[in-house]
């Protein structure tokens, strides 16, 4: 297993129950116990989901007096948004070709275009 910060983030981030975490977290810091509550699963499964996203840094444990809360660290998500905004200018030339296409395919077969939407950013 690699320690590469962005191979950890997006490690942590392909599993569904772990990005549902992270939602939660957005909202606040929460005990395991009140993460665990939505899910199906047991707290020490939920551990274990933590135990990921505490080691690619998305999330860090508190001290509140008896309870340790986690809490969300965006730091590395806006590292992975950063690296996949690379790629940002690629797709939308890709989707402009294909844009085009679909409105010359459309004109061949007589059919009215609809009008281009604009890209929100």
């Amino acid at each position: 297993m690699t320690d590469d910060p962005l191979s950890l983030a997006f490690g942590a981030l392909a599993d569904p129950t772990r990005r549902a975490i992270l939602v939660r977290l957005a909202a606040g810091e929460a005990s395991v116990a009140t993460i665990a509550e939505p899910f199906a699963m047991s707290s020490p499964a939920i551990s274990k989901h933590l135990k990921v996203l505490e080691r690619a840094g998305l999330v860090e444990v508190g001290r509140s007096a008896q309870s340790r809360p986690r809490r969300l660290v965006a730091k590395p998500l806006a590292e992975a948004t950063e690296w996949l905004a690379h790629y940002r200018p690629f797709w939308e030339s890709t989707l402009d070709h294909l844009d085009d296409y679909v409105r010359e395919l459309k004109a061949e077969r007589g059919t009215t275009p609809t009008p281009a939407r604009k890209r929100t950013r």
